[in-house]
């Protein structure tokens, strides 16, 4: 048992955490830029180029593997999947092929129409819009990369926890009627799928490895840019009385400034390392990376397009609690995942 957990730990640290990568950067930054970790500059030059690299290379071979499976399972198939689901099991099932078709929260909205269009439980298509840009076995590595598997876990198990309850209570309060008429009228239509070979996998993989990363490029790099200025510039004393465990506000606060941010996941990470690593709490962290991924400004005005603004703001209002009250649990008993 002993060897089997230091072959873990090994593997966790050289393949995951990349503490070869960490020492490489250390090498550049202080024998070739003249530089030292302890001071401002050199701290932020290591974390930029330490975070961006690890990112890029997590991203792309994990992007390859989870592409690779998500082959399996078009649109088309998981429509099928769902459409014989009701109830709570619908809702579990909702949520966990969100976690292996990763589209952003905006990307998820045509997938809702063909749901809602198909005549899918508005319930199960509300838990597969939740969980898909929430909680995917990408983000999930990654974050374990970044902060251990305990708390990558936690991530994940309240990601789709959220996903069921916001879905079931959705689905509890018959919001059908408040669909746009539009989207109802869309005439579903059952597409054959087609089987694909190994090479046809393999090219549907690298084009999802380049598509993802050209889309996500820019808000890595600013979020990785904003997680060196957080973890080297900003005060401590600034920190703690903004988001700190001293304001009994921080978690709402978190949640309200991630809300009118767009960032993929991959673009929150450096920022909630950044904070973690000053002492925020993680629930507060928590509740920032699911705000910036559940309900980003733009996806509220895409899905405000399909159904009425009485709808809109229930699902807001409850993924919204939700992160909050997650966020909370989190800081009360964070001595479980620390």
């Amino acid at each position: 048992m002993h060897i089997l957990t230091q072959m873990f730990g090994w593997l966790n640290d050289q393949l995951l955490k990349m503490t070869w990568l960490f020492e490489l950067v250390r090498l550049l930054v202080e024998k070739v830029f003249g530089l030292s970790m302890e001071d401002r500059v050199g701290g932020s030059v290591h974390f930029f180029i330490y975070d961006t690299v690890k990112i890029f290379i997590l991203l792309s071979v994990l992007i390859f593997a989870i592409s690779y499976i998500q082959s399996y399972f078009p649109p088309e198939r998981t429509k099928k999947i769902l459409g014989g689901m009701k109830g709570i099991k619908g809702n579990i099932l909702g949520a966990l092929l969100g976690t292996v078709t990763p589209f952003c929260s905006c990307s998820s909205i045509p997938l809702f129409i063909g749901f809602t269009s198909a005549g899918l439980p508005l319930g199960v298509t509300f838990s597969f819009l939740i969980s898909s840009p929430l909680v995917d076995l990408a983000s999930f590595l990654i974050l374990m990369s970044f902060f251990g598997i305990r708390i990558a876990l936690a991530y994940v198990v309240v990601g789709l926890v959220l996903a069921v309850e916001g879905g079931t209570l959705i689905d509890k309060l018959n919001m059908e009627k408040y669909v746009q008429g539009y989207v109802r009228e869309i005439k579903s239509t059952d597409v054959e799928v087609e089987e694909m070979s190994r090479r046809e996998r393999i090219s549907f993989a690298k084009e999802q490895v380049k598509e993802i990363t050209q889309r996500v490029w820019m808000y890595i790099l600013i979020g990785v840019g904003i997680g060196a200025a957080i973890h080297n510039w900003i005060p401590q004393p600034v920190i703690e009385t903004v988001i700190g465990g001293n304001n009994p506000f921080a978690v709402i606060l978190a949640a309200a400034v991630g809300i009118p941010m767009y960032a993929d996941i991959f673009g929150t990470i450096p920022i909630a390392e950044a904070l973690f690593g000053r002492g925020v709490g993680i629930g507060t962290v928590l509740s920032f990376m699911m705000a910036v991924t559940a309900l980003s400004l733009p996806s509220m005005i895409m899905l405000g397009k399909v159904v009425k603004p009485k709808l809109l703001a229930i699902f807001t209002a409850i993924v919204s609690i939700g992160i909050i009250v997650i966020g909370y649990v989190f800081n009360a008993f964070s001595y479980l995942f620390i």
